[in-house]
């Protein structure tokens, strides 16, 4: 009798484990179903598809910065690198690269100037992983640092204005840049194509590969990562740069839709991101999450904005509604690691005995 009750209550755990864990995808669909219920056309394919386009942003941004957290880490600058890049891009598309020792001014080509843009990214990931590797700045205080620094060079760009009508000129080559945003390909928009392509390959380096095997060692146990051999430094700035790439494209991703840069894009997004990758699973201690999860949780803030837009709710609790869901993502999450650990003290008890 009593190995029977033992049996049936490893069962409940086993399932209330696994719902646990499916938790993100289970908020995706009652969320679908909610909105579908409340708001007539919200499952209409050309809904669907704007709500994916929106959501492509948050899920690209959402999968650097869960490399980042993962590893143990975090990242406030994304949303200003984005500002930043983007500011970039609309300087050289409307008045060149200047070189004033020789009187000259460089036009680049729309994919030239894109990779460009996308370095810049990766270098100022990889400054932010110096800052944190060599001269061991806390990541919260490096990142926010950065966060700054890259804000006040996106004003200083122009002075706090804006570059409008970045649609190039046909005599300089450098035509073309409002595809990224606005182009499609098989009627879908191209940013959802790179956030699957981003993602796949993403997931891939996770599962697949030494350096996403050491990713989630060095952000489960830094130390014992060290012992093992894991090039622990490479690996975090590894995370940077990739943060910082997914940052720049969408700095450019979302100057080519609006065919204008500001200074002040990107504000906030690096939230965003944080809690889209917190929906996800994704816990902020590092060493335990999923870029699938991240782009269900970046799916979630996704239909979750555009649902509430679409049945009139205000803006004012837009904030609060997200924020909520947020603090409930992290108080699961912090449920399900102590039964986690429950289970596993259990199982030790059951085999010592």
């Amino acid at each position: 009798m009593a190995i029977e009750s033992a049996r049936k209550n490893s069962a409940k755990i086993s399932l209330g484990m696994v719902v646990l864990k499916s938790r993100t995808l289970i908020a995706f669909l009652a969320v679908l179903i909610v909105f579908s219920a409340i708001a007539p056309n919200f499952l209409s394919i050309p809904n669907l598809i704007a709500m994916a386009k929106h959501s492509a942003i948050w899920a690209i941004l959402a999968i650097g910065m869960s490399y980042v957290i993962i590893g143990g880490g975090i990242d406030l600058s994304i949303g200003s690198i984005a500002g930043l890049c983007g500011m970039l891009a609309g300087g050289l598309i409307n008045e060149g690269l200047k070189l004033p020792i020789f009187g000259i001014v460089i036009y680049f080509h729309t994919p030239f100037l894109i990779l460009i843009i996308l370095l810049i990214g990766v270098i100022l990931g990889v400054l932010t992983g110096l800052m944190i590797t060599k001269l061991h700045v806390a990541p919260f205080i490096a990142t926010l640092g950065m966060m700054y620094m890259a804000r006040g060079f996106a004003m200083l760009r122009s002075g706090g204005k804006t570059f409008a009508n970045l649609v190039g000129n046909p005599e300089l080559g450098n035509t073309g840049f409002p595809i990224l945003g606005a182009g499609k390909f098989l009627g879908i928009p191209l940013v959802i194509w790179m956030a699957i392509i981003i993602a796949v390959i993403a997931t891939y380096v996770a599962k697949k590969t030494p350096l996403g095997r050491h990713v989630y060692a060095v952000g489960g146990n830094e130390s014992a990562a060290v012992l093992s051999g894991i090039r622990v430094e490479r690996i975090k700035i590894a995370t940077y740069m990739f943060s910082g790439f997914t940052a720049a494209l969408v700095g450019l991703i979302l100057a080519s839709q609006l065919v204008a840069s500001h200074p002040a894009t990107g504000e906030s997004y690096e939230m965003t991101a944080i809690a889209a990758v917190v929906l996800g699973g994704t816990s902020l201690s590092g060493g335990r999450g999923t870029v699938f999860g991240s782009i269900i949780g970046a799916l979630i803030l996704g239909v979750l904005n555009d649902g509430l837009v679409m049945i009139g709710v205000s803006s004012f609790w837009q904030t609060a509604i997200k924020g909520m869901v947020v603090v409930l993502a992290v108080i699961i999450d912090q449920y399900q690691l102590k039964k986690q650990n429950e289970a596993a003290l259990k199982a030790q008890l059951t085999v010592a005995a």
